[in-house]
């Protein structure tokens, strides 16, 4: 865990630079690819997925020290070829788990966060699961783990081929020639996370467009159709957490409802989408069916509101950033609660910037969260060893996030508030 929050911290940065490059770029192109409130909710997601990852809540069914200490039928010298075996093993496992996850109902749930936005710009690549408690991809690491690859390399080389998917997040890079027959580029990208007919489910691979040219799920972007963005089924939603478990609720309503037995079962494990006849009937969900008349999620926002969802942004960089420096001397508890009360303060300003009327509530339980926290360490988390008047920072923090959210909610109910 300190590990990885120490290889965060020197990402975290690069991914915030990349992301004011592309900006300033894509302005200088005469183009806008990123919009506020989109932006702001796709940050809130990675940040959300790194909060998840350094608690380390997903179960491992079978770890993959385990595997190479039974299945192993080779010992291996640690060279650089070992560690391209283990990145293109990584990547074909990775093909295969983004296919299911595409088209496999309950598996959906896993990956519909990465494909809510409605733009497609280097923010939307944060836009990770924090839904996934329970690993069930394993087996697709028994080739490396037969060879010898050993745990310490994989362990190495899956961040790297995490972070290297990154890039290609993009609208401003064109086709890059000879690359597009051999890794995944923007163009190939653009296309998978396309809602269009001629789109939809294509270009599964991470790093090496090879496994979908093989295995037929390959599309080339078309100059005459451009790329619409997002979900069949909008979010409408800025709140990543909700996001995140909006599909999975969906079925288990439909399992409910339904009238068939063997549809409650079998519609987790249908092709994404499915719903039963009687239920779909019943209940029915809005759709795009027509993606080229698609109206993008944009409730009504002040300038007040914008503002202060960047400022929120940035506050909650900086407690992440705080937690992940300072993880080695806390002790797990303190890690669980300090990143609760993150989870629960994103719940609350994303809420907030959907203007929902559930906002005053959560941002008064964030902050009497915050209180009892305060109270019961005595400070802020050993702030006040860091910054002096930390503790007295985080206080004034609580109470203005809390008159903000009321304020616009004052506002949202009398319909008078000024809009951008």
């Amino acid at each position: 865990m300190e590990l990885y929050a120490q290889v965060l911290s020197y990402a975290i940065p690069g991914f915030a630079l990349l992301m004011l490059i592309e900006s300033i770029a894509a302005r200088m192109m005469g183009m806008q690819v990123n919009y506020g409130m989109d932006t702001i909710s796709s940050i809130s997601s990675g940040l959300t997925n790194t909060l998840k990852s350094i608690l380390g809540l997903t179960l491992i069914i079978v770890s993959y020290g385990w595997m190479v200490d039974h299945l192993a039928l080779f010992q291996i010298e640690s060279t650089v070829w070992l560690y391209v075996i283990a990145f293109i093993g990584i990547d074909f496992a990775s093909y295969w788990s983004h296919r299911w996850n595409h088209t496999v109902n309950l598996f959906w749930n896993r990956h519909i966060v990465h494909h809510s936005s409605e733009e497609f710009n280097l923010a939307c690549a944060l836009r990770q699961t924090i839904s996934t408690f329970v690993s069930i991809y394993f087996f697709l690491y028994i080739p490396l783990a037969i060879i010898g690859v050993p745990a310490e390399v994989i362990a190495i080389t899956a961040p790297i081929h995490l972070f290297a998917q990154f890039w290609y997040h993009t609208r401003l890079v064109n086709k890059m020639g000879i690359l597009e027959h051999i890794i995944v580029t923007p163009s190939h990208h653009r296309v998978h996370h396309g809602i269009n007919p001629e789109y939809l489910d294509k270009n599964y691979a991470a790093i090496f467009i090879v496994w979908d040219k093989w295995f037929g799920t390959f599309q080339e972007e078309l100059p005459d159709v451009p790329a619409v963005y997002g979900t069949k089924r909008p979010a409408h939603t800025w709140n990543p957490i909700l996001i995140n478990f909006m599909h999975v609720w969906l079925l288990i309503k439909d399992a409910w409802y339904t009238q068939s037995w063997w549809d409650k079962v079998r519609l987790f494990f249908m092709p994404t989408g499915w719903r039963p006849a009687d239920v779909a009937a019943r209940f029915p969900v809005e759709s795009t069916p027509d993606v080229y008349q698609q109206q993008k999620y944009r409730p009504p926002a002040s300038k007040l509101l914008l503002y202060w969802s960047w400022a929120q942004l940035l506050i909650h960089n900086v407690l992440l950033y705080y937690i992940l420096v300072k993880i080695a001397a806390f002790p797990f508890i303190d890690v669980l609660l300090y990143s609760g009360f993150l989870m629960v303060s994103i719940f609350a300003y994303t809420t907030l910037m959907d203007r929902h009327w559930l906002a005053v509530p959560i941002e008064v339980l964030k902050c009497l969260m915050g209180a009892v926290l305060i109270y019961v360490m005595g400070g802020w988390f050993l702030l006040d060893e860091v910054l002096p008047g930390g503790t007295l920072i985080m206080i004034a923090y609580l109470a203005i996030s809390l008159g903000v959210a009321v304020y616009n909610d004052r506002m949202r109910e009398g319909g008078n508030e000024r809009m951008e």
